[in-house]
């Protein structure tokens, strides 16, 4: 906890924004930090609630942070030690620090009030001031166990596995299809939600503690599976869920409807200086935006067509405009449901609720010009009388991600897959049914949280290290 009547004496706080205005002028991180005393103080209001909901996996945090004891030290200004502790669980804090939506605050005791302990702020300003200081460095593993792993797919499991094999002592080689590290935290997520430095520093300290990178490798196509698996002692595969749910509207096919993915990988190569190939340009400049989904990557989808240029962007959800408050004696503490405004919205979107999309209209030359929608009753069926339709010059599909991409790898190996497509393994052994394969993150429980991703690459890495040895160290 920290001080025993801080969240009587203060106020939740959080970091300000630069005003839309400016930030949408360019894609930097645009969140103004708290100063070190400021944090202190929002540590300090972490109080001795008996039960911590913030930090147990069902209500609060999947890794199991020990935000109690983080924001004590933060409080009592010892800043290493909470680094460490923070290391301790986290492997990557600057990343769920940014990204994160935060269920640890939701479940905080003073949400009760609506004033939860600002968790998220406090662990994003320790793990940047862990590298301000130096304090993030390579931890080589002293002795080696002679035994070898291939980490397929680079994003947040990925990277979390593969440093925790490393510093077991295993040779650890990361397999990636694109040309650099990060999976969709890289080329999936805006820099004006993160910026890739932050990727970089981390793969320069895996690089230093014995991890191997391979870029453009797309196991599958640029080589058989087989290979690894001859090859390596074990194979791990992390390669997300990446197959985007197909509504199958009428006129999808039209010229200016994508799915949001390529949309944002696009922009993030551009801001990377990455070369787009020869693929067309999706650009939002100059034109009347629809963006068909409610949550984060339509948000993502949304502040991106905004810093491109956009005349007008329009979010289309099918759910009921949520209550601007929740009922506490029924939600607390979990993740409620509540109106919920992210920075990207707040940058002018015009929101849309309980619209259904019937299909895409265009021209005689094939391009889209509108979106028909209707309104849908609890059934999220179409009310008859309610149709309208939205101008647009680009349509932007958002609703998710149904299961990893098959054709290739997965196809090849042949493992069993759940209801949903996603590779088959409990969240014990990681093992597919496979001999000597393993899956963790998106691949296995289908879209989810990057906190979640960093959870099952650790709890992998442990029982990979279970396995080739008999025994672990790594935590659970």
């Amino acid at each position: 906890m920290g001080k025993v009547t801080g969240f009587l004496e203060y106020n939740r706080q959080e970091p300000r924004y630069e005003p839309a205005s400016d930030r949408v002028r360019h894609f930097r991180e645009f969140t103004i930090p708290m100063s070190d005393s400021e944090v202190v103080q929002q540590a300090s209001r972490c109080m001795d609630c008996g039960i911590p909901y913030c930090h147990s996996e069902t209500t609060g945090c999947p890794v199991n942070n020990q935000i109690p004891d983080w924001n004590d030290l933060v409080y009592n200004e010892d800043w290493r030690q909470a680094s460490q502790n923070l290391h301790s669980t986290n492997n990557f804090p600057e990343f769920t620090g940014r990204i994160c939506p935060a269920p640890c605050e939701e479940g905080c005791t003073l949400n009760l009030e609506d004033s939860p302990v600002a968790i998220k702020t406090v662990e994003q300003a320790v793990a940047d001031k862990a590298i301000a200081n130096g304090w993030i460095r390579p931890q080589p593993a002293e002795h080696k166990t002679g035994k070898s792993v291939a980490v397929i797919g680079s994003g947040p499991a990925g990277l979390a596995a593969a440093q925790q094999l490393a510093r077991a002592g295993h040779e650890v080689h990361v397999y990636e299809r694109a040309a650099r590290a990060g999976g969709l935290l890289r080329y999936g997520i805006p820099d004006f939600k993160m910026e890739k430095h932050h990727i970089d520093r981390r793969v320069e300290q895996l690089t230093g503690e014995g991890v191997v990178f391979h870029y453009n490798e797309n196991i599958g196509v640029t080589r058989p599976i087989s290979e690894l698996r001859a090859k390596h002692d074990a194979v791990l595969l992390c390669g997300g869920a990446e197959h985007p749910r197909d509504p199958q509207l009428p006129g999808q096919d039209m010229l200016g409807v994508h799915f949001a993915m390529p949309y944002l990988v696009q922009q993030n190569r551009r801001v990377a200086g990455e070369d787009i190939g020869d693929e067309d340009p999706i650009l939002a400049n100059g034109k009347n935006v629809v963006v068909i989904g409610g949550g984060d990557t339509a948000s993502d989808c949304v502040g991106t067509a905004f810093r491109q240029g956009a005349v007008s962007v329009t979010q289309l959800d099918i759910r009921p405009q949520p209550p601007e408050k929740e009922d506490k004696l029924t939600s607390w503490p979990n993740w409620a449901i509540k109106m919920r405004t992210s920075s990207s919205q707040a940058e002018g979107v015009q929101r849309e609720f309980q619209a259904g999309t019937l299909e895409v209209v265009g021209n005689p030359a094939g391009h889209a010009t509108g979106v028909k929608c209707a309104r849908v009753d609890e059934k999220r069926q179409p009310v008859e009388g309610s149709e309208f339709i939205l101008k647009a010059d680009l349509v932007l599909l958002a609703i998710g991600f149904a299961h990893p991409i098959s054709e290739g790898m997965l196809d090849e190996l042949g493992a069993d897959k759940d209801a949903r497509g996603n590779l088959f393994a409990d969240t014990f052994g990681y093992r597919t049914t496979v001999d000597g394969v393993y899956t963790a993150g998106d691949m296995r429980r289908g879209q989810s949280l990057v906190v979640w991703a960093i959870r099952e690459g650790r709890q992998a890495a442990r029982a990979i290290d279970m396995d080739l040895m008999g025994q672990t160290d790594l935590p659970r």
